[in-house]
C-alpha cells in the first residue's frame, strides 16, 4: 500500500477559532470538512507544501517560522495510507478566501466535532480542543 504525505494546518484567528474548508463537489470525500492543506510534492518539505497550498487555495501568505508542528494523523484508507502532519498557524498575511470552489467556516474548537470530516481528521479534533 502506498503512503501519501499530506500537510495540513489549523489556522487560528484572534478569537481562537479554527478555519475549516469543505471539499467541493467532484473531489474525493466531497462535502466533508477538513483542515486546509494538500499533498507534499516530491522534493518539497511539509512546511513548503503548506505555504504553497495556502497561497493557491486561500490567497494568503505565511512563513515557515509561523508554522508550529502540533500533531499528526496516520490513517489507512482503502487504497493508500495517509500520513498528515498538522501545524498550527496564528500569523499570515491576507484574508482567507475560497479560491477553489470550497466553502470556508471559522469554527470554535468545542464545535469542531459537529462538522463531518474525513476519518483521518477526526483524531486531530481532541488534540486541538485540548491545546486551544
Amino acid at each position: 500500500m502506498r503512503t501519501v504525505l499530506v500537510s495540513a494546518v489549523a489556522l487560528i484567528d484572534a478569537d481562537g477559532r479554527v478555519l475549516l474548508a469543505r471539499r467541493p463537489p467532484g473531489k474525493p470525500m466531497a462535502g466533508l470538512w477538513e483542515f486546509p492543506g494538500g499533498k507534499v510534492e516530491p522534493g518539497e518539505t511539509p512546511e513548503a507544501a503548506l505555504i504553497r497550498e495556502l497561497h493557491e487555495e486561500l490567497g494568503i501568505d505565511t512563513w515557515k517560522s509561523c508554522l508550529a508542528p502540533l500533531t499528526f494523523a496516520s490513517h489507512a484508507y482503502e487504497d493508500f495510507h495517509l500520513l498528515m502532519p498538522l501545524f498550527a498557524c496564528r500569523r499570515w498575511q491576507g484574508t482567507p478566501q475560497a479560491r477553489e470552489g470550497q466553502e470556508l467556516s471559522w469554527v470554535r474548537p468545542k464545535d469542531l466535532s459537529g462538522y463531518p470530516m474525513p476519518p483521518a481528521d477526526l483524531p486531530l479534533i481532541p488534540v486541538l480542543r485540548d491545546w486551544l
